[in-house]
């Protein structure tokens, strides 16, 4: 099969467009042929590389992949997976692996296994035309519907749900602050919020950006270029109250997000994108009652509920540009250099 892989970490000079040998479904997996991949910045990270990080190379980025069952192995688990799955059906992949035996697999809560791995990052992931998964980390498709608007939803809408709904509760009424306008994660937020009755401030980095976020539900924009102390912004475009939640997943922003957070309000993250470390005055935690909630991925019960949702068009992913294969290292830089809004996929013929 070709692949796009690489050797050892490094810039996107270490992508290869290449042949591998195509892997073959254990019990209970089985092999997709992959129409279309998205990219996240986690594929960035992994190829650049990071203390402790031990990978079988060469390795293939890509947590989020759709396309074609081709073959399954185990066939009495196929009710696994979110109805019938059978080969020839349309499938997204939902890259959140879990054991499926320890105590968080027994409780469906295998976005905290304790043999957690996520497909693209310790795992061969979808820059691939092929690629081996679990059964039960299908989500079955309508017959036709795009296979790059499905790659594009798997990781961040299913992160951003849990993020929102299971882990910050947001309610119908509050005001929820998303910070950062144009990322696959915010822009699901975006929607998740809007969808779920909340009013949404959105910071963004540029005015083209912030109009982007407006069209898809933001309902207060405050550019960050011209406003450098954004969380003063916040708190004066609410009228003082400050926000109910805030979506940071930025790190290095923290402090100006708790600033911008009421007394008892809670600051959602899932990520870091500027830096792991970062100090903050914790006098603001305690003085407001705020909480900082965190969380990886979602459940598989989440991801169908997030899934049936995108199919039904009532969250709908926000697609940027799409390369093919072999031009992944392209499509990264375009991502890691914030020049997106959205998602960006990989056209695999």
């Amino acid at each position: 099969m070709k692949a796009v892989l690489f050797h050892q970490h490094g810039g996107p000079e270490v992508l290869e467009y290449a042949d591998f040998p195509a892997p073959e479904p254990k019990l209970g997996e089985a092999l997709i042929r992959l129409r279309a991949a998205a990219l996240n910045r986690m594929d960035v990270m992994v190829r650049n590389g990071w203390q402790g990080l031990k990978l079988n190379l060469p390795h293939i980025n890509g947590a989020d992949g759709a396309g074609e069952v081709q073959g399954i192995r185990g066939a009495e688990d196929r009710g696994l997976a979110t109805g019938e799955v059978e080969i020839g059906d349309s499938v997204v992949i939902n890259a959140n692996l879990g054991c499926g035996q320890c105590e968080f697999c027994a409780a469906g809560k295998d976005n905290m296994c304790l043999n957690w791995h996520l497909l693209g990052e310790t795992v061969r992931g979808t820059y691939a035309e092929f690629v081996c998964v679990p059964i039960k980390q299908l989500y079955k498709l309508p017959k036709g519907f795009d296979f790059h608007r499905a790659a594009a939803s798997a990781l961040v809408y299913q992160t951003a749900w849990h993020s929102l709904v299971a882990r910050g509760k947001i309610q119908s009424g509050e005001t929820v602050l998303v910070v950062g306008a144009g990322g696959g994660v915010n822009t699901a937020s975006i929607q998740i919020a809007k969808y779920l009755g909340a009013r949404v401030v959105v910071v963004g980095s540029n005015a083209k950006k912030l109009e982007l976020a407006e069209s898809i539900g933001a309902d207060i924009l405050i550019d960050r270029s011209k406003e450098a102390d954004w969380s003063k912004a916040v708190f004066l475009a609410t009228n003082k109250r400050g926000v109910d939640a805030v979506v940071d997943n930025v790190g290095a922003t923290f402090m100006m997000s708790l600033r911008a957070l009421r007394k008892g309000g809670r600051l959602l993250t899932v990520g870091n994108s500027a830096s792991p470390k970062f100090e903050i005055d914790n006098r603001y935690i305690f003085a407001k009652h705020l909480s900082i909630l965190g969380s990886t991925m979602s459940t598989i019960a989440e991801f169908n509920e997030v899934m049936d949702l995108i199919v039904a068009g009532k969250l709908k992913p926000v697609m940027d540009k799409s390369f093919p294969l072999k031009d992944a290292a392209i499509a990264q830089e375009r991502l890691w250099k914030n020049e997106n809004f959205g998602k960006i996929t990989l056209d695999i013929l």
